[in-house]
């Protein structure tokens, strides 16, 4: 199911539970009744509830927008890395120049197809894409350097790998979502009791108060699923992207 169709019909749900509630309460209600006042400290506690949650809300949108922020940033670092080895390494011979080119090339096709498919759909990387790093590594360390020109090179091509392999543990370990169970809890509780507080104001059912307590409930509804589709950095509708890589080789295209 799309996501968009998930967060429409979370929405509209959120609207209808509201609109249902207030009038089953309303048709309960006894006839002496008076909807007309509020005790002041329910609305002191209302009006406190709803800052705290939304600090909270804040905060946790906050949190998951920099994890994304930060995944995709992994991403920039290895996929620059693996280009400065790609370039770096024309000083070599053409034989080692160009295998180490073809294993580069080969790693970047391999994480923007396959390895990217298997950190959305199952939240990890494969082995396969560390077996092709480990090659990458292998050709550059082995190699030895048969004049000063191509010694003053190989130490920035060893540290350019070095940085590949961390990006690329970086990014392993940021395929997972971020926000804890806990977390989660309290977000799901604090909405609830949020719109719950609403039925506390003894909102009545005219068409006005019926709209805005409907679409207080849908933006509640709206700030949790953002939280969640920003959760997990490399799946879900706002997630890190393979730009960095296919912008660096556009050959990994396929």
């Amino acid at each position: 199911m799309p996501e968009w169709l998930v967060l429409t019909l979370a929405m509209l749900a959120a609207c209808v539970v509201v609109v249902i509630i207030t009038l089953v309460r309303h048709r309960r209600a006894s006839d002496d009744e008076d909807i007309t006042e509020t005790p002041d400290v329910i609305e002191y506690m209302t009006m406190w509830i709803g800052v705290v949650y939304a600090i909270v809300l804040g905060l946790a949108i906050a949190g998951v927008w920099e994890a994304r922020s930060a995944a995709q940033d992994h991403v920039q670092a290895e996929a620059v890395a693996l280009h400065e080895i790609s370039e770096r390494v024309r000083v070599y011979p053409p034989d080692v120049r160009d295998r180490i080119r073809e294993d580069v090339n080969a790693y970047v096709g391999h994480v923007v197809t396959t390895e990217w498919k298997a950190m959305a759909d199952r939240g990890e990387v494969t082995e396969r894409g560390t077996e092709l790093l480990d090659r990458v590594r292998a050709d550059v360390t082995d190699y030895e350097p048969s004049s000063d020109f191509e010694a003053q090179a190989y130490q920035p091509l060893v540290d350019q790998v070095t940085a590949a392999d961390q990006a690329r543990i970086a990014r392993a370990e940021s395929t997972g979502a971020t926000m804890p169970g806990v977390v989660w809890f309290g977000l799901v509780t604090g909405g609830v009791v949020t719109v719950g507080m609403v039925f506390a104001l003894q909102i009545r059912r005219t068409a006005r108060e019926l709209i805005l307590a409907g679409l207080f409930s849908a933006l509640i509804a709206f700030l949790l699923f953002l939280i969640w589709d920003f959760d997990a950095p490399f799946s879900r509708g706002v997630a890190a992207s393979t730009d960095p890589f296919l912008s660096l080789f556009p050959e990994a295209k396929g």
